[in-house]
């Protein structure tokens, strides 16, 4: 059955890698014959968060805005690509994601952490989780670490390294699982 999952991506530094793993998530997805687009927070140029969308005049939201509203509500889940800033998460995934509320709801998303260094971002995953069940998106109990990610991906995202890929599967088995029976759910109602 196939599913909408957009893929946002955290990172809008020059050389960024987190490209990398957002391409190979998107690839994976399309994959299993899912609709995966990318959300890339260097592309869309959103304002810094000044009202969030459901807080403009109907028809009178910035374009960018517009146009990720109508995707989120087709979503059946989400798939968060974050780096790890200072421990934390990106600003740049803070202001896409804090825009919208209401599109997350009844929805899962999943964590994809990255990192040049060993830990593969998961300080930021721990901190992401939280604030994506305080949005109506709660994550599913799984990660997907990518460390060294400059040496397990290349730059279209295509893995370099054999151990991913086992991760990867279970990762996105559990996503989807989680999806369907989530917008099964949904289509019955929600408690508010």
């Amino acid at each position: 059955m196939s599913l909408v999952f957009p893929v946002i991506l955290g990172s809008v530094r020059q050389g960024r890698n987190g490209l990398r793993a957002a391409r190979y998530l998107v690839q994976a997805l399309e994959s299993r014959g899912h609709e995966a687009p990318l959300v890339d927070p260097a592309e869309l140029a959103l304002p810094l968060l000044t009202r969030m969308y459901k807080e403009y005049p109907k028809g009178e939201a910035p374009e960018p805005l517009e146009r990720l509203a109508a995707l989120y509500r087709r979503a059946d889940g989400f798939v968060v690509v974050s780096a790890e800033y200072n421990h934390s998460i990106p600003p740049a995934l803070s202001n896409t994601l804090d825009h919208f509320l209401e599109e997350y709801f009844w929805r899962p998303s999943a964590i994809v952490c990255y990192s040049a260094g060993r830990y593969g971002g998961v300080r930021a995953a721990m901190q992401l989780r939280a604030m994506l069940g305080e949005l109506g998106t709660p994550s599913i109990p799984s990660l997907l670490p990518i460390p060294e990610v400059h040496k397990a991906l290349d730059e279209e995202g295509r893995p370099l390294q054999p151990w991913l890929e086992r991760p990867t599967g279970r990762f996105l088995d559990e996503l989807t699982w989680y999806a369907e029976a989530m917008r099964e759910k949904r289509r019955g109602g929600v408690p508010y």
